[in-house]
């Protein structure tokens, strides 16, 4: 995006506030959740597709390896986009959304299939996380949006 100090010029080339090299105070919350999740995605992604023996010691036996190693994929690169979104201080509704939804799906397949015996109870401690990482999705984007308005109001 291109740089400009115009608010009224930054609004029209479409440049939010969160995506300016000099980001304010409230989105580091934002930021530090994408850095945080993008490595966790990126490490647990890889580690089928690294290692598959160790993942099936920890995780358990599975039927379909091929299936194992295209969620690995997806959830690798969920995780890279959170990374670059937190690299370049970009956090807009778009890379929020993806990282609570993704974190959502995955306490949602985790729950009901843990619960119901058909994947081990391993995945109850990777639902915990997920559903640890959806509120702090929320509550930072809340958080961040609230001060954003105060200040506004201070202008």
């Amino acid at each position: 995006m291109a740089q400009t100090s115009n608010p009224e010029l930054r609004t029209m080339l479409g440049v939010r506030w969160h995506e300016q090299a000099e980001a304010p105070a409230s989105a580091r919350p934002l930021y530090l959740l994408a850095w945080v999740q993008g490595i966790f995605y990126a490490l647990t992604g890889l580690w089928p597709l690294l290692h598959m023996p160790s993942f099936l010691a920890v995780t358990g036996p599975k039927v379909d390896l091929w299936l194992v190693k295209t969620v690995g994929l997806l959830i690798l690169v969920i995780g890279a986009v959170l990374l670059v979104g937190a690299r370049r201080r970009s956090i807009g509704p778009e890379l929020a959304l993806l990282a609570a939804g993704a974190a959502a799906a995955l306490a949602g397949v985790d729950l009901v299939y843990a619960l119901s015996d058909r994947i081990s109870d391993i995945y109850l401690l990777d639902a915990a996380a997920e559903i640890g990482l959806v509120i702090l999705w929320i509550a930072s984007w809340w958080r961040t949006a609230a001060r954003r308005k105060g200040s506004r109001r201070l202008a």
